[in-house]
């Protein structure tokens, strides 16, 4: 992906890192981290470390927006969703089921995706941490941030603004 960003892009600056502990040296006015992405940190303390690392990267009164992942209470267990797309030349499907293991969301899904030159199969597995309003908030403020929670958000799924203090 970042090699086609780079193509595509080429006067942007693209960087690869662990969202919990990176350092691009220098700091921004605004920080997103939209798509549900940050579940991929899966656990609360590496939850703290990425807001900790965000907030390194924020001028003081810097603003960073959180779209969360499902909270516990909103994750849906033991479902199966189904995706399609129909177009002349390309037919995907895919198909996911849905568990949980302790505080982490377990999704398997199943992608066929079909070109008149061929058919692929994959599966792809995701582990994603399941965190309460609360362990947002609470790692917000642990990483010097004031929280603010927006119960719609983007999607239905609710956002998280922080500004860094000064």
């Amino acid at each position: 992906m970042l090699a086609i960003a780079r193509r595509k892009h080429p006067d942007i600056v693209f960087h690869k890192a662990d969202m919990t502990n990176f350092n691009l040296g220098r700091q921004y006015d605004v920080i997103v981290c939209l798509f549900s992405a940050i579940g991929f940190v899966q656990n609360v303390p590496k939850l703290r470390s990425t807001m900790r690392s965000i907030t390194k990267h924020l001028r003081p009164g810097g603003v960073v927006i959180v779209e969360p992942w499902f909270s516990p209470r909103m994750w849906n267990k033991g479902t199966i969703h189904a995706t399609f797309v129909d177009k002349p030349n390309l037919k995907i499907a895919r198909i996911a089921t849905s568990a949980v293991h302790g505080k982490k969301s377990l999704n398997k899904m199943h992608h066929l995706v079909g070109t008149p030159k061929e058919i692929e199969y994959f599966i792809e597995d995701l582990e994603m941490g399941l965190f309460t309003k609360s362990e947002y908030l609470e790692s917000f403020r642990k990483g010097g941030l004031s929280p603010h929670y927006d119960p719609k958000g983007l999607i239905g799924r609710g956002l998280y603004i922080g500004t860094r203090r000064k």
